[in-house]
């Protein structure tokens, strides 16, 4: 097939790869910007979609707007494409995009539709304690993520990261994608439910502080839920992210984010958490034994 591929983060290059291993024919990659990284933030990086197509030869195209540029929508059309291949890319496709190609466009979505239609399904599914959740292949449609799925993966949450599971579902939606890809016709688009829509709101940076009010296993979730790059705690001027943490469900006593004892066991709205694996900014990733060792925080402590 001669495919569109649109696509940005690191959830999206294992469906690009996929597709390339197929044998189909990637006509174009779109991506977002290339945008200020680096320690300084000076440089322009291109997306993870950019630099991989570049490695493979395909012609990148990062266009700020369909919505605002006509000729931008008018060389997609020109591509002749049979299907474009969408998964993270970040930009509303309005119905001239969405209709360019033959078979419209196909969308690798990370949830279990229409549970969690939005921008963070990953993370609103950690942080709602679902069991399960998956990634489906979606026809898409004007609305958001609205559109009939053709075929879905299911998989646990099992205490995994965002990080753990976004790598999970990345692998198993470019699967999906190939093998819809391969015959159209034995996955037909299904329309969604009626009933069961949430919506997985953009994350707010102020949500990755912890919030030690909620019940231990809530807090839990909320480590897991933001990391990469991890959920956070305030001491000595210096932020600490928590990358995981052990659930003291039996816990009993203590003020909601005061540390209890020289262990750094921090008092939950319901039970404790004790952090596992803990970073100092500038710093690598370390046990919270490490941590105390040479940065104590006392029994006391508010946090």
């Amino acid at each position: 097939m001669r495919i569109i591929f649109m696509g940005t983060p690191d959830f999206a290059v294992p469906t690009l790869n996929a597709l390339v291993e197929a044998g189909h024919d990637i006509v174009a990659a779109y991506s977002q910007p290339p945008r200020p990284g680096g320690r300084r933030g000076k440089a322009l990086t291109p997306s993870p979609v950019h630099a991989r197509a570049a490695e493979l030869g395909i012609d990148v195209r990062t266009p700020l707007s369909f919505r605002r540029d006509a000729d931008a929508v008018a060389a997609l059309a020109a591509l002749d494409a049979d299907v474009a291949v969408v998964a993270a890319y970040g930009l509303i496709l309005p119905q001239s995009v969405l209709e360019a190609p033959r078979h419209g466009c196909l969308n690798v979505h990370a949830s279990l539709l229409p549970r969690w239609r939005g921008a963070a399904p990953i993370q609103r599914a950690i942080l709602a304690g679902d069991i399960e959740t998956g990634v489906g292949i979606m026809q898409m449609e004007a609305g958001l993520d609205t559109g009939p799925v053709r075929l879905e993966g299911r998989t646990h949450t099992d205490g995994k990261t965002a990080g753990e599971l976004t790598a999970e579902l990345a692998a198993m939606g470019a699967g999906l994608m190939v093998r819809v890809l391969a015959d159209l016709t034995a996955y037909p688009p299904l329309a969604q439910p009626d009933t069961g829509v949430t919506y997985a709101a953009k994350i707010d940076k102020s949500e990755t502080r912890i919030d030690f009010a909620q019940p231990g296993d809530a807090v839990r979730r909320q480590v897991l839920a933001f990391n990469p790059p991890g959920a956070w705690i305030a001491f000595a001027g210096e932020r600490i992210r928590i990358l995981d943490a052990e659930l003291l469900g039996d816990y009993t006593g203590g003020e909601p984010g005061m540390v209890q004892d020289d262990d750094l066991t921090i008092a939950c709205g319901d039970g404790a958490i004790r952090p596992v694996a803990v970073q100092r900014a500038g710093r690598g990733v370390m046990t919270r034994r490490e941590l105390l060792r040479g940065f104590p925080i006392p029994a006391g402590t508010q946090l």
